[in-house]
């Protein structure tokens, strides 16, 4: 068989073996209840089957494995590089049961992520790694240490980027489709016949399996198809930097998939400054964004393959050039993606420069309440009796800002009294304010102590209840119950 029919029958035969795979794939989710149900976070309104990722992954093998076997120029070379290629099948396999797995019984955020950096050490001890940058005309940039760290979290990147953007009928795949086609571009352009191969079959695959999967979707790819196709299309980038020492295997599938990458990005930055889990979900994305404004799913779908492929298509001119040439074009294609975004109202550049404000000046009174809770926990440690304990305590409260605070202290004998501590200089309508009571627990002298604290209210509520919770923790901590008895009064 010649190298070129070698290409044309990966292709075609990866086509026809998924549409195949697919519908076998929906009968077996529908017979294991294997369904991906409506929710607050879903778009759909029924129960789709959720596991056609298999589908992909079986099209690909069936087209792939065959040719180590060929007795031609594209067999030879792909015994040749066997290592790598069964290095990029097994981590591909690996991330396939991972998220098999958590399709059907659901895996912890951080056991996945654990997992495909342990399917990326296996890609870069095969040997695949971004060892060098090479822009050309001379311009290269060894990573040296940074080799595998650098290999490592693009695969991971990617893999997760690709997950992420799979939350639209056929949005991962044709995004997918896309970076494939201009990888086996590429491929072809710099004699890489095993990159070629591989971005056939994934071709083929996601073609066969858009059939079933572009809006109205029958069947929904799952992790275990968004996983696999991520670390494949970032591991066998890899490859193709690495042989082709050229910067623009990398370079060119970050374009084309510049939509997922940096969706992920802002994903990840808007949830830090919500300080919520960067794994917690949200209708943040920007396939929901342009729900939103009132587009149907495969409107969506379309206007985001339409972005991915000028992307794309802008990015492939890297190939006729080299140096700054490639760099400004790469450059250029990133300042279109992030217009894209803001467009679709996905970034809002005032909300989040606003929003970085807040969090850093969140962040630097929350550190600089737990050094004074520090100082203050010392303090009232080295008091001996409870006299100089409510002493210790009126000169936290002015510290914490605090409008007033009562203590009522059980004198031992039934009774009990109160005392006062009202912030100095404070106006008789301090404004907005909430009172808490905080109890201190079991006294010596028999009976509850317990404080009755106003806290302002001109901040946020957050930062109100931070001051309570300080002055509890003290409480919990260093409060009177090793102290002797108050001298009644």
């Amino acid at each position: 068989m010649k190298g070129n029919r070698t290409y044309e029958v990966v292709f075609l035969g990866s086509t026809l073996v998924a549409i195949v795979a697919t519908a076998m794939a929906i009968r077996v989710a529908r017979a294991m209840r294997i369904l991906d149900q409506p929710g607050v976070r879903k778009i759909h309104a029924s129960a789709i089957p959720r596991i056609g990722g298999a589908a992909i992954v079986f099209a690909f093998l069936a087209a792939t494995l065959p040719v180590l076997a060929l007795d031609n120029r594209v067999g030879e070379v792909f015994r040749q590089d066997q290592s790598q290629i069964l290095a990029i099948l097994a981590g591909g396999l690996f991330i396939f049961a991972m998220g098999l797995l958590d399709d059907v019984r659901g895996l912890r955020p951080y056991t996945k992520l654990l997992g495909q950096v342990a399917a990326a050490a296996i890609v870069c001890a095969s040997g695949a790694r971004i060892d060098t940058l090479h822009f050309g005309e001379g311009l290269a940039l060894p990573l040296g240490p940074l080799a595998w760290p650098m290999t490592m979290l693009w695969i991971v990147g990617i893999t997760n980027a690709v997950n992420l953007i799979d939350g639209l009928d056929g949005l991962a795949a044709g995004i997918s489709l896309i970076t494939c086609a201009v990888l086996a571009a590429f491929a072809f352009s710099v004699g890489q016949p095993v990159v070629a191969v591989f971005m056939l079959a994934m071709l083929g695959s996601l073609i066969g399996f858009l059939f079933l999967n572009f809006n109205p979707a029958r069947v929904f790819m799952g992790d275990c198809g968004s996983m696999f196709l991520g670390f494949v299309i970032s591991a066998t980038s890899v490859f193709c930097a690495e042989r082709s020492a050229s910067a623009v295997g990398l370079a060119l599938p970050f374009l084309a998939l510049g939509v997922p990458i940096f969706d992920t990005l802002f994903s990840i930055l808007r949830r830090i400054l919500g300080r919520r889990s960067i794994f917690s979900g949200d209708r943040g994305h920007i396939h929901h964004r342009l729900l939103a404004r009132g587009l149907k799913q495969h409107q969506v779908a379309l206007l985001i393959y339409s972005v991915t492929l000028i992307a794309a298509g802008l990015g492939a001119f890297m190939i006729f050039f080299r140096g700054l040439g490639m760099l400004a074009i790469f450059g250029f294609v990133i300042f279109l993606l992030l217009l894209s975004f803001r467009a679709a109202g996905a970034v809002r550049l005032r909300e989040t420069l606003a929003a970085s404000r807040q969090y850093v000046s969140r962040a630097r009174q929350i550190k600089a309440d737990n050094r004074a809770f520090d100082a203050m926990w010392l303090e009232l440690g080295e008091t001996t009796d409870f006299e100089q304990w409510w002493t210790a305590i009126c000169r936290i409260a002015e510290r914490l800002d605090l409008l007033r605070v009562v203590l009522h202290v059980p004198d031992g004998n039934g009774t009990s009294r109160t005392l006062l501590w009202r912030r100095p200089g404070q106006a008789s309508s301090p404004g907005r304010k909430v009172t808490v009571w905080l109890p201190e627990g079991q006294h010596p002298g028999g009976g509850n102590l317990a404080a009755e604290v106003d806290v302002c209210l001109d901040g946020s509520l957050e930062a109100a209840g931070r001051k309570v919770m300080l002055l509890g923790r003290l409480l919990d901590e260093r409060g009177t119950a090793n102290l002797p008895l108050p001298t009644p009064h």
